[in-house]
């Protein structure tokens, strides 16, 4: 047996048994391998400590402690409902938030049993461990497999490949080798461009480093005979795969295929984007303790050191300095070193010159909006008969053609791949070798497939708000320390599994790219179902425009996400996602997210929209983290929505870190934070006629606020005196007072909301307040 197909068979086992152990019963003839096969899938799960135990799954969230002084860990126990993943109509899965208690596991196992049997009634089905993936992708993301915190898909993946690399071990290897690949200048690629339909190339441009990406972890696969599940984890542009270092080649079997990489990448894209690969080894017995972790942190410091030296190989080479051609640079993407004479319009009826690649890219995201299968190819063309395709990508000898339908099985080829996006219906997976492929890839449709940013600002315009487009980005924080430190060496008492295993370490992967690449699509698509119970929101739901957003994901995975739309549209919406988020994470205190946003005009260039959006997050994580920058500050996130006054009022004492200055404030104010202000402002008319002068005012003692506190800060450049806590807390008294007053008889603001918006502790959010109400009323202005 050559050991690729012996790799193959071993990783069949693996998920034929954990699908038998799903519904409770032997139902086929598993046992198909010799007696050495199976001593090794039985050796791999006593180094991971698993047993073939099916249960309900404990949230994995929940285990996550990082070290003091920032972890202070979770003290309530939850765990995933049981759920098979289902899109509805169109194509949304529910979130599935975690329950404080377990469910009825026979109930579920019993309801799922007779569609899975009718879905292997064939030897082929059961025999293709790319299906059986799937199923078990599908039906047992919710159930926990020999270690209650980890589900069942990933301790059989793990389980996997653990096996296969024990196979393809030499006799005195007692080691496993972990590599990491990652590229760089992505964001490089991505930000740095200027165009008109600059929105549809950069979400194009975001895609095709999905498919560069996934290309490079399929090569990676090939070249070391391993199956798929030994990939721990791909996504953002990383990945990570177990392996064993058959013959002594591996080191050289990588640097070749990085070296291949790079050299492609120099090639295409003038190095802005390069590869780096590197690995590191672990003893076998290492894959379910925290010295796993060292292993992860090694060889990630490997690949800190590569990317310092992204050029070497061009030294080595000699020709890094070398002199090269000129020509007029590319209108999008700036590129000097393509010949004046392959520089052609972007697209019919544009005077942008563009590069042969942007040209590409362009036409890729009209394209993408409609696609529903990709398949890679050898074929330099493929016939009609597999239905329309609008665009063919290369990537280093493999091409991907784009379908707006699922072409016919019987048409592809043994060796071709048909990849679905975020599709899981059962049904659809007829395919010889077929996979899924889960992308956040969220846009309303406009009048080109997705929406340009005329259309959004003429959204935002239609709700009556000015006319601007929000750009969002948002990342997790520290999850760097969470991955590497946040699953603490302690033993499991019912499982005696330390708490930092390699199937933790992937569910943990799984769950968190899940969140960005699968549920934030539910969130924006249909978000009445999605929202968690009791979120806070500025549009009602009674409104027409409360589901479906007007939004467009350009990047969403991983852990980090950028995304465009009708300004107000995207302002809620992520306040959407942190509250959905922090649901999803069982409200861990370490478990936290950060963000920025932007809002410019539609002709501002993206690239510098981007960079505005960046320094908003860079505020946000400069707060503190778990905060939001917008309108040019940032609070932490329960400062902007004004969950509870006593738990802003905590973060406010603890910001300022004096909290004997607030004890002569006797009394907390009923509300607290800026969108308990905004939509009783709303709900006012605030912002039109006399009401409009309550806001500037409002803008206006914010200003004086902050002028104040600038003329002092060459005296105390923290401003953490209580000179500074005057100004801050207190300037504004005099002129709200006289403000209020003024206001006609028939503005009904409630005495609880006069006493909240002049209680000192709301004082430093006028500015946000106003500005927001500002900007909601402006509909039909550009000013």
């Amino acid at each position: 047996m050559t050991n690729n197909l012996k790799s193959h068979q071993i990783a069949l086992q693996v998920f034929q048994m954990a699908i038998a152990d799903l519904l409770g019963e032997n139902l086929f003839d598993i046992y198909k391998l010799n007696s050495e096969e199976k001593e090794i899938v039985k050796e791999a799960r006593r180094l991971l400590g698993l047993n073939r135990k099916v249960n309900t799954l404990s949230l994995l969230f929940d285990r996550v402690k990082l070290p003091a002084p920032d972890g202070k860990g979770q003290k309530e126990d939850h765990y995933v409902p049981l759920h098979e993943i289902v899109s509805n109509s169109e194509g949304y899965p529910t979130i599935p938030y975690p329950i404080p208690s377990p469910a009825d596991l026979q109930k579920y196992r019993t309801k799922i049993a007779d569609e899975i049997k009718t879905h292997l009634n064939s030897d082929d089905r059961w025999n293709d461990l790319n299906f059986l993936t799937f199923l078990l992708e599908k039906y047992g993301s919710c159930v926990s497999y020999g270690d209650s915190h980890t589900a069942l898909v990933d301790a059989a993946r793990m389980t996997a490949a653990v096996a296969v690399a024990l196979s393809q071990n030499l006799e005195s290897e007692e080691k496993f080798h972990l590599v990491a690949g990652s590229l760089s200048g992505i964001q490089d690629f991505i930000y740095t461009i200027s165009s008109d339909g600059a929105l549809k190339s950069l979400r194009a441009r975001s895609f095709y480093l999905e498919l560069v990406a996934e290309e490079i972890v399929q090569q990676i696969l090939d070249e070391l005979k391993l199956p798929r599940t030994n990939v721990i984890y791909a996504g953002g542009g990383n990945l990570f795969i177990l392996t064993s270092d058959r013959n002594n080649s591996l080191k050289s079997k990588l640097e070749n295929l990085r070296n291949r990489f790079n050299k492609w990448l120099e090639e295409r894209f003038k190095s802005k984007i390069s590869l780096s690969i590197a690995c590191s080894s672990c003893n076998k017995n290492d894959v379910k303790s925290s010295s796993f972790g060292s292993c992860w942190k090694n060889v990630i410091s490997e690949l800190a050191k590569q990317k310092s030296q992204k050029f070497c190989h061009q030294i080595k080479n000699g020709n890094l300095l070398d002199i090269k051609p000129s020509y007029q640079p590319c209108k999008v993407c700036h590129r000097d070193d393509v010949k004046t004479e392959r520089l052609k319009s972007l697209h019919e009826g544009s005077d942008v010159l563009a590069c042969p690649t942007c040209r590409k890219m362009f036409r890729l995201g009209g394209q993408l909006f409609k696609t529903k299968a990709i398949l890679r190819s050898q074929r330099p063309r493929i016939s009609s008969s597999l239905d329309r395709v609008d665009v063919c990508v290369e990537v280093l000898g493999q091409r991907y053609y784009l379908f707006e339908h699922l072409p016919d099985a019987k048409e592809i080829r043994d060796d071709e791949r048909i990849t679905l996006i975020n599709d899981f219906d059962v049904n659809h997976y007829s395919y010889r070798n077929c996979n899924l492929l889960m992308l956040g890839n969220y846009s309303q449709q406009g009048e080109e497939g997705f929406m340009r940013a005329e259309e959004m600002t003429e959204k935002a315009r239609e709700s009556g708000c000015i006319s601007r487009v929000g750009y969002l980005r948002m990342d997790v924080d520290r999850l760097g320390q969470i991955f590497a430190k946040g699953l603490p060496d302690k033993e499991d008492s019912s499982h005696n599994i330390d708490e930092y295993s390699l199937p933790r370490v992937a569910s943990l992967s799984r769950q968190m790219s899940y969140f960005f690449k699968v549920y934030l699509n539910s969130l924006a698509g249909d978000r009445a179902n999605n929202l968690p119970e009791n979120a806070k929101t500025l549009t009602a739901q009674s409104d027409k425009n409360f589901s479906r957003r007007n939004l467009m994901f350009i990047y969403a995975g991983g852990d980090d996400l950028f995304i465009s739309g009708a300004w107000n549209e995207v302002v809620e919406f992520a306040f959407d996602i942190y509250q959905s988020f922090r649901a999803y994470t069982g409200n861990h205190p370490d478990i936290t997210i950060s963000g920025g946003i932007s809002i410019d005009d539609a002709k501002f260039p993206l690239y510098q929209s981007a960079d505005s959006s960046g320094e908003a997050e860079g505020k946000a994580k400069n707060n503190g983290r778990d905060s939001l920058g917008l309108f040019g500050q940032a609070f932490k996130w329960n400062e902007w929505i004004g969950s509870k006054p006593d738990e802003i009022i905590k973060s406010i004492k603890e910001r300022d870190g004096k909290d004997e200055y607030w004890e002569q404030e006797k009394k907390i104010p009923v509300l607290a934070g800026v969108i308990p202000f905004v939509k009783i402002l709303i709900d006012q008319g605030f912002g039109e006629g006399y009401s409009r002068a309550f806001v500037r005012n409002l803008l206006k003692a914010a200003q004086l606020q902050e002028q104040k506190l600038e003329e002092l800060r060459p005296k105390n450049p923290k401003l953490d005196s209580d000179e500074a806590r005057d100004l801050r807390y207190y300037l504004h008294l005099p002129q709200i007072a006289y403000t209020i007053s003024r206001l006609p008889k028939e503005v009904k603001l409630s005495d609880d909301f006069r006493r909240s918006l002049m209680s000192p502790y709301n004082a430093p959010y006028f500015r946000a307040i106003a500005t927001w109400i500002e900007l909601l009323n402006r509909g039909g202005t550009n000013q």
